[in-house]
């Protein structure tokens, strides 16, 4: 009876509460909620600690109670995963019939209007009297969750700082208790903690969102699908000698001994021959996740090896080795592999981790767990493509205590090192600081200098799968550049940009899409069509298939739409690149972030002051960033040039590389749209080539027939050269070309030796992007 008394208690009080303010205006609307808050809090929260005496550890995903309820004009009650769906504290919720979907919160980013600071954080905390000292990436606090975590002595709460808040976000993280918030989210508890007078919170006061019956399945499922891996899967050590050699010999880890490998738990999973890295996590060092290497012959003699995790690689946030790691360790090293791990710790004896999803990215949710080490070597691996990641995670974890081993002929990664024979303890202790006071002479730029001519291809960039033309003029995509992407008005700029993006993020390019022009819903559908490259309105049974593995890359987006500020603009993107290591961010298109610019200023000015600052953030960032800006009105007749980009020749100034999507009503081209590379500041090489429109897959990247082949122009470096030839210059040559070769042959018997060679591919689809309204003629 007293539970249900509870129960009536708290509904009454809501109940009365959200009466009560809808009869008022805004503003004691807003006073009458904060002055009930703390009573209704309470009673939600007896009602809570009598129904479940025995709650486990809950990780904060969402903002605190405290702020929900100050916000009545969108309320969302947070559900506990613990609770049965349907049920919260004995009321009944409907349950929805529709069709479920699964949803990444973290997939579209929503920046706050005014950012946070380290210093706001600071007198924050100041003025609430709360210790703290300053570490390299995080602010460092006594947890105010501890006196009443279960299992946790009231006595350690204030002498250990075990909570830790990110400087750059205000993301705080609890070690001990794993309650993890915003800012927002702290800033709350700590509100409610001192107009409580309590000197603490229960862990259970941040709630998550709710889980749909859909999502707790899955959560389970996957739980259930660790625990039957790691059940089967089998030491090295109860391996047969030469079962174990020859799985070793597979993966090239002959080198590892048996030891290292029971050391770090690392098993084998007989049903598909992979190697089992575990993850543990948590309090108790449980099983929480695993990460399955496994490898196949490729022709060539070649071995492609392939990971895949569970739970999902988003969820999968964890530092293989950690466990290994003791309280007072003040050095590490951090590799990209856990190959690599096993090697360095073998090879060392030295701390070492490997980051769960490689080279791609270092989530700021690790940095806490990185703060104790005075010393972090960034060994990530031996190629170009790690050493520049390398040099991005060093501002993370903080360039005075990271130090970076230069890839090279002499220093390859760590397992191919160890298999060289080579001493990994002198490459740890060779490795240069990641922060230089200066530089003052060619000594110190020539190891880099040597990088790049050793590693041409690598430092040429990604290259697309879709766009061979492309790589042969541009060579490659790589990260500090801006590129300018124009276009005639309706030529499907946005549809070309989205699948020349797509190419890249399926190579593990981390995406950023800031879509003005058009909404998310709309540029996901055409990028979802061109991954799948079918129409998947007329297949949906197949929709939930490729949803999934459309899911999986690391794509996000914008919620901006209309008319924006660069400033909120420049401030997203520098987030998005801090959380998720973005190296590509798309702006479609410069116009719409022109109109929220003072009036009163000239319109040519506020573009190249917005165009100074994606260029000026490119190279801080290194982070590509593609800009697309609408041509001038020109005559249907004419192609347009670098000249034709609306606004001063700033934009085309500033670009390294200038891509101008041409639209021509010509009778010998078979494709009436070709993509010309204006400017390439990399290597100075120039070129057009035309592009055949699919429409059934929205793709430009159709193979296009033989004698329309890539005209590649070298002129001077930059745009407007006087070698660079037009588009129907070159296709007139190109017919005018074939018209004698047709005259030589007539005349000319046939030999008996030699036959001409024809090439021949397959015809692609016809049409226009949707919405374009344009017939082919």
């Amino acid at each position: 009876m007293g539970l249900l008394s509870a129960e009536v208690d708290s509904l009454t009080c809501f109940s009365n509460i959200w009466r009560q303010a809808e009869g008022s205006n805004v503003l004691n609307r807003e006073q009458m909620w904060m002055s009930w808050f703390l009573k209704g809090t309470t009673c939600l929260l007896q009602v809570a600690a009598r129904s479940t005496p025995r709650l486990p550890p809950q990780r904060c995903l969402s903002s605190s109670l405290a702020r929900i309820l100050t916000k009545p004009h969108t309320p969302r009650f947070a559900i506990p995963s613990y609770y049965p769906q349907g049920q919260l504290w004995g009321m009944s919720l409907p349950i929805s019939c529709t069709r479920s979907y699964k949803k990444d919160t973290k997939s579209i980013l929503d920046f706050p209007v005014d950012p946070i600071t380290v210093t706001d954080i600071k007198q924050y905390l100041r003025s609430k009297d709360i210790p703290f000292h300053d570490g390299y990436s995080c602010l460092h606090a006594p947890s105010m969750f501890l006196d009443s975590a279960v299992g946790v002595p009231a006595d350690t709460g204030r002498e250990s700082f075990t909570m830790f808040i990110d400087k750059t976000t205000g993301q705080f993280l609890c070690k001990e208790t794993l309650v993890e918030g915003s800012w927002e989210d702290l800033q709350d508890c700590l509100e409610v903690m001192q107009k409580e007078g309590q000197a603490s919170l229960s862990p259970h006061v941040l709630l998550g969102y709710p889980e749909s019956l859909e999502e707790r399945e899955e959560k389970e499922q996957e739980l259930r699908e660790v625990q039957r891996i790691w059940s089967s899967a089998v030491p090295f050590s109860d391996l047969p000698d030469e079962e174990a050699q020859l799985v070793k010999t597979m993966f090239q880890i002959s080198k590892i001994s048996n030891a290292t490998l029971k050391k770090f738990a690392v098993r084998l999973f007989k049903p598909t021959k992979s190697l089992v890295f575990p993850w543990f996590g948590g309090r108790d060092s449980s099983l929480r996740g695993v990460k399955l290497l496994s490898a196949q012959s490729m022709e060539g003699g070649t071995v492609a090896y392939t990971e895949a995790t569970v739970p999902k690689a988003g969820s999968y946030h964890n530092l293989f080795g950690l466990p290994l790691v003791g309280r007072m360790d003040s050095e590490v090293v951090l590799t990209g592999q856990e190959v690599d791990t096993l090697a360095v710790s073998q090879a060392t004896g030295l701390p070492s981790v490997a980051l769960p999803r490689g080279v791609n990215t270092l989530p700021p949710a690790l940095l806490p767990y990185l703060e104790q080490f005075k010393r972090v070597t960034l060994w990530l691996g031996g190629d170009m493509r790690s050493w520049e990641a390398s040099k991005i995670f060093s501002r993370k974890l903080g360039l005075k205590r990271c130090s970076l081993v230069r890839p090279g002929e002499f220093q390859p990664c760590p397992l191919e090192a160890l298999f060289q024979g080579r001493n990994l303890a002198r490459i740890i202790k060779a490795s240069i600081p990641a922060a230089h006071k200066s530089i003052v002479s060619f000594r110190q730029l020539r190891e880099d200098v040597y990088g790049e001519l050793a590693n041409t291809e690598q430092v040429a960039g990604v290259k697309w799968t879709r766009f061979p033309e492309l790589n042969r003029i541009m060579k490659g995509h790589r990260k500090g550049e801006l590129t300018v992407f124009t276009g005639p008005t309706g030529s499907g700029k946005t549809t070309f940009i989205s699948e020349f993006a797509l190419d890249l993020c399926m190579q593990g390019v981390n995406t950023l899409w800031g879509s003005f022009e058009i909404n998310n819903v709309r540029l996901a559908k055409i990028m979802l069509t061109q991954f799948a490259m079918q129409r998947l309105e007329e297949n949906l049974d197949q929709y939930d298939s490729w949803a999934d593995r459309f899911e999986d890359l690391p794509l996000y987006f914008m919620t901006f739409h209309g008319q924006q500020n660069i400033k909120a603009v420049l401030d997203t993107m520098q987030h998005a690149v801090y959380l998720y290591d973005i190296s590509h961010v798309i702006i479609d298109n410069l116009q719409f972030m022109m109109g929220q610019e003072n009036l009163s200023v000239d319109k040519f000015a506020v573009q190249d002051h917005i165009i100074g600052a994606f260029r000026k953030f490119a190279t801080n960032s290194s982070c590509h960033v593609t800009l697309i800006i609408h041509p001038r009105k020109e005559e249907d007749d004419r192609e347009l040039q670098t000249a034709s980009i609306f606004g001063t020749a700033k934009a085309s100034q500033e670009a390294d590389n200038v891509l101008i999507l041409q639209e021509k009503k010509l009778v010998t081209c078979p494709g009436r749209r070709s993509l010309q590379v204006a400017k390439n500041r990399f290597d100075g090489d120039v070129g057009i080539f035309p592009l055949e429109f699919n429409k059934a897959s929205l793709t430009f990247s159709a193979p296009v027939k033989g004698k329309h082949k890539l005209r590649k122009v070298k002129g001077e470096k930059g745009e407007g050269s006087d070698n660079e030839e037009s588009l129907g210059e070159t296709l007139k040559k190109e017919e005018t070309t074939v018209k004698k070769e047709k005259l030589v042959k007539l005349e000319r018997p046939p030999k008996a030796t030699k036959t001409p060679r024809a090439v021949k591919s397959p015809a692609a689809g016809k049409g226009t992007p949707e919405g374009e309204g344009k017939k082919q003629p």
